[in-house]
């Protein structure tokens, strides 16, 4: 199934009554483009998105309800392999949770996970643009954005994150200003969606 195609099918079987408008957009992209990978690969849906089946399972039966069944055809049967940096940015990402509703924890294992593959961050969360991505984690993880006053991109801020609490290193300066990269970690994260939404 085309990430496009998975997107509409979950929006249709949305719990909108009990969800915002943006959560549901935010998850469904998530699951989409893990969905047309399974797809692609044959690898279960929880490799992509890092959820073990229960947490899948519990967030269909929360948010996509006429789709928790079906989700299933998608192997969603198998435990995700979680290495110790994957972990920490779980870690990091709740420490740093705001709200202490239902959707921090999950949010937390997907951005994770997605933080391993290789494009904008908020490309392979499936959202529309950087905007977006700022606005779910100022939601959700409300002190980690305020701590994030620079602007720097998500994926390397994060990983900047995971350095400092394991006493390690990534970067070469040690004032962001003083770096030769500086242009690469804050600079513009223009590029087109993988995953085209629909307007309606």
């Amino acid at each position: 199934m085309k990430a496009e195609e998975a997107y509409l099918w979950l929006a249709g079987a949305s719990a909108r009554c009990i969800y915002d408008d943006f959560d549901i957009h935010a998850i469904a992209s998530v699951l989409a483009l893990a969905i047309e990978e399974a797809d692609q690969t044959g690898f279960p849906l929880t490799e992509g998105v890092g959820l073990d089946p229960a947490a899948l399972s519990d967030l269909a039966r929360a948010m996509f309800p006429a789709a928790r069944i079906p989700l299933a055809l998608f192997g969603t049967g198998s435990f995700p392999v979680i290495d110790a940096e994957e972990q920490s940015l779980r870690d990091i990402l709740l420490m740093y949770s705001s709200c202490g509703c239902s959707l921090e924890r999950p949010l937390a294992t997907m951005i994770a996970r997605r933080c391993k593959w290789p494009h904008h961050l908020w490309q392979d969360l499936g959202l529309r643009d950087r905007q977006e991505l700022s606005h779910l984690m100022k939601k959700y993880f409300a002190p980690l954005a305020e701590k994030n006053r620079f602007d720097m991109k998500w994926k390397k801020f994060l990983y900047r994150l995971v350095c400092n609490s394991e006493s390690f290193t990534l970067c070469t300066s040690p004032v962001c200003s003083e770096c030769d990269d500086f242009a690469h970690c804050f600079g513009s994260e223009e590029g087109d969606a993988l995953l085209a939404h629909s307007t309606n």
